[in-house]
């Protein structure tokens, strides 16, 4: 009789008032609503650009071989909207921004967390959160003022080039590659550290051949998200790439990026022409660029888990 009532009085205790199950009904039901207002959100976000980029080709009658030349003339006679230097521009900017700033930002994250761990971390990480919070306004007229100034000096060239939007493109992703790189580090169990030292590996010899190889999925999509910031980059790289409808074959040439022309031209367009149609499907190759970049970020983040 005891032990039942203590399991009738203990079955009471757990079992939630109305008070604690309308709390617990309320807040399902907000998070809920929250995760439907995003997906909603994101899948009208995605129709509207989707349809708005292929009206160009169903409705305008815009050949894909014309949308993917060299010409740029849309208000020519005839028209053309041909936007492979912009395409070339972009990718061009974004994969030599990673290539300088991928080393970079695996480097000092190695030497935040390996070299000098118990100092470097503490200089080093407030510079990056700084680099972090600086609008890409301030970095655009950082190379205006700066970098095309030297790059005119030295080069002879006008200053407005790829290369100034690369240097400009490469500090904005450091950031960010650092700090994901500096993450990932840190999740290397120590006993792997350990059990290279007792091999008699030096600390060079355990950072190149089992810290970074083990973490190389996860630096990786450090790059990778940096990249897919640079592509999506407009403000700071119109200000110093020189927006010249070129197709980018010299570093120091001006050029043109899709991020460039879509600010550039939207607002001189009107809503419903063939102009304002060819903008939007620059759009929606920017957006398909950024669903690539997180495929590609969630390929190498499952690969890493698996490994």
């Amino acid at each position: 009789m005891e032990n039942r009532a203590t399991s009738q009085w203990a079955t009471e205790l757990l079992r939630p008032d109305k008070k604690q199950r309308r709390l617990e009904l309320k807040g399902r039901l907000m998070t809920l609503v929250s995760a439907w207002v995003i997906i909603l959100t994101l899948f009208s976000l995605l129709y509207f650009i989707a349809s708005k980029g292929v009206s160009t080709f169903l409705f305008d009658g815009v050949p894909l071989s014309q949308f993917f030349s060299s010409e740029w003339a849309p208000t020519g006679t005839p028209p053309s909207f041909g936007t492979l230097p912009f395409i070339m521009g972009s990718f061009m900017v974004t994969v030599l921004a990673a290539v300088i700033s991928a080393p970079l930002g695996v480097g000092a994250a190695i030497y935040m967390t390996e070299i000098a761990p118990s100092w470097g971390k503490k200089v080093l990480q407030p510079v990056i959160e700084l680099l972090v919070g600086i609008p890409s306004v301030v970095y655009g007229f950082v190379g205006l003022t700066v970098i095309v100034p030297f790059l005119r000096d030295v080069t002879g060239g006008p200053g407005f080039s790829l290369l100034a939007g690369v240097l400009v493109l490469s500090v904005m992703i450091l950031p960010t590659i650092t700090s994901i790189a500096v993450d990932t580090l840190q999740s290397i169990p120590r006993s792997m550290r350990e059990a290279s030292y007792a091999l008699g590996a030096t600390r060079w010899q355990t950072i190149s051949r089992v810290l970074v190889r083990t973490s190389l999925p996860g630096l990786m999509t450090g790059v990778v998200l940096g990249m897919a910031r640079a592509f999506g980059e407009a403000l700071a790289v119109q200000m110093v790439i020189g927006n010249a409808d070129n197709m980018p074959t010299s570093l120091i040439q001006p050029i043109n990026t899709l991020t460039s022309v879509i600010t550039l031209h939207m607002g001189n367009t009107v809503p419903g022409t063939v102009y304002n149609d060819a903008l939007w499907s620059m759009a929606l190759i920017l957006l398909l660029m950024t669903l690539v970049f997180i495929v590609l970020i969630r390929w190498m983040t499952r690969r890493g888990e698996a490994r």
